[in-house]
């Protein structure tokens, strides 16, 4: 018996090595904030593939950790005092690895205070908006012929992309030394390729957040982190 035993999740997706600490995630803009941030601290860490199927995500194995049903989750068999904590919701795994391992969450109390306010700007406004827009710009939301839905995403995403490209003139990450901030920013910010945005957002013209996002992906923690765990 191990001390993850008493997470069922690891019935269905079982640890090789109950020692180190479980991601369950998929390489979404949410999930790979997770895979980013454990790359970029060292951590040692177990990848375990959780798609977006109702088959995955709603099962009783997977709900036992996040009864919210959405990827990424962690056990840490290292928790608070030496007892296993298991988490769900990406910002709060952010905060709970930045304060484990001392890094990349701020450097003194003010640092740190900016780089929490940045992180739930993320959370509560650019990642939900981005997400929204690209429902209507290649998902199903294509098909409404409606226009205000989308028309509202789209002005909303400009704006806060407008926020973004104003606050990083001069800097080259978002709250002083990169952080905990850029990993959940940049992931969002690279998803306008991928829902076929760049155009109606303006990319082009937002030259800040342009070298922003090229100084994110050329390091070799977020190009792993990206593939992890693998899609296939």
């Amino acid at each position: 018996m191990t001390q993850l035993d008493a997470f069922p999740i690891t019935q269905r997706w079982p640890a090789k090595d109950p020692s180190v600490l479980q991601l369950y995630s998929f390489p979404t803009p949410n999930g790979v904030k997770v895979s980013i941030a454990l790359e970029e601290m060292g951590l040692a860490y177990e990848a375990h593939k959780v798609t977006l199927s109702d088959a995955d995500v709603k099962s009783p194995e997977f709900l036992s950790l996040n009864p919210n049903n959405k990827i990424p989750a962690i056990i840490d068999p290292d928790g608070p005092g030496g007892t296993p904590i298991g988490l769900f919701e990406s910002g709060a795994i952010l905060l709970y690895l930045a304060e484990k391992t001392g890094q990349f969450g701020g450097t003194d109390a003010a640092n740190t205070a900016e780089v929490r306010q940045w992180l739930m700007w993320q959370m509560g406004g650019l990642g939900p908006m981005t997400g929204q827009l690209g429902f209507f710009l290649k998902f199903a939301g294509r098909e409404i012929e409606d226009p205000r839905p989308r028309e509202r995403y789209v002005t909303e995403v400009k704006r806060l992309f407008g926020v973004l490209e104003r606050h990083m003139d001069g800097k080259d990450w978002v709250a002083g030394d990169y952080s905990i901030a850029d990993m959940a920013i940049a992931p969002w910010v690279r998803m306008l390729d991928y829902y076929g945005a760049r155009e109606v957002v303006g990319w082009e013209d937002h030259k800040n957040l342009v070298a922003y996002l090229d100084r994110f992906l050329a390091r070799d923690a977020v190009q792993t982190g990206l593939v992890t765990p693998p899609r296939d």
